[in-house]
């Protein structure tokens, strides 16, 4: 049955879009001009293209299990490593070759993924050593995890401060200041600024970093109210985008 739907959505589609996205492909093929690579969960309720209202040619997008991007000390010293995990070559292709201005992380509430990195930081003896997932997540989710630990270890003071001394890359951020997040949307909110601190650790990027060719940003989606939010580093929090706060944060990435 699930199949079939994909099936009939592909006739849907030869039948009404199909046309005038060929036309908009042989417009980019030969001199395309994508602005962002947009780094998302797999997620089957995250639908990029549709949050951005984007075209044919105007981003890149990278996927994967709760939008990590791995930190280059998991691979060698900061400034030289080789991986063979497609995010950090999704960062090469995008920003060294394809020259784009701007790397967006975007989370989102009830991620399945944070979800399960929650579930094993409350409970260890859950994690499978089989499970590929388990071990990506432990991996690369520790960090965030660490940060939270902040947040919990210290509920009646001042909301967790979120500090981050990368030198190419610093900011601080409130998170959840208004206490009305479950905890694993704060953790996700977390994780999501976190891979803006393992972004700039890798070294290939250092001197578009320092050159301030390259701008990163982080989003936050809100499955249930339908709302994205930006961080602002200049409000050291997420926003929502809507009618009264874009022109404010457009200002700001402009400066």
């Amino acid at each position: 049955m699930g199949l079939q739907r994909i099936l009939n959505g592909v006739i849907r589609f030869r039948k009404t879009v199909r046309a005038d996205l060929v036309k908009q492909f042989e417009k980019v093929r030969d001199d395309p001009h994508p602005t962002a690579l947009f780094i998302t969960c797999m997620d089957s309720r995250i639908l990029p293209a549709r949050f951005t209202q984007s075209q044919v040619g105007d981003m890149f997008v990278l996927r994967n299990s709760g939008n990590i991007v791995p930190h280059a000390q998991n691979y060698g010293s900061a400034g030289y490593e080789v991986s063979i995990t497609t995010e950090p070559a999704a960062l090469e292709l995008a920003v060294k070759r394809g020259k784009i201005k701007h790397v967006i992380v975007c989370g989102h509430s009830d991620c399945k993924a944070i979800n399960t990195l929650y579930g094993l930081h409350k409970c260890p003896k859950a994690f499978d050593p089989e499970s590929p997932m388990d071990h990506w997540l432990r991996r690369h989710g520790y960090s965030s995890l660490r940060k939270l630990e902040l947040r919990l270890s210290n509920p009646d003071e001042k909301p967790l401060e979120y500090i981050s001394n990368n030198a190419l890359f610093s900011f601080s951020a409130l998170i959840d200041p208004e206490n009305a997040l479950s905890v694993e949307d704060k953790l996700s909110q977390i994780n999501t600024l976190q891979q803006l601190e393992n972004i700039s650790s890798h070294g290939f990027l250092k001197e578009f970093l320092e050159r301030k060719e390259i701008n990163l940003h982080a989003m936050w989606f809100d499955i249930y109210t339908g709302d994205m939010q930006m961080f602002s580093k200049r409000s050291r929090r997420f926003v929502t985008i809507d009618e009264d706060s874009v022109d404010r944060l457009t200002n700001e990435i402009n400066q």
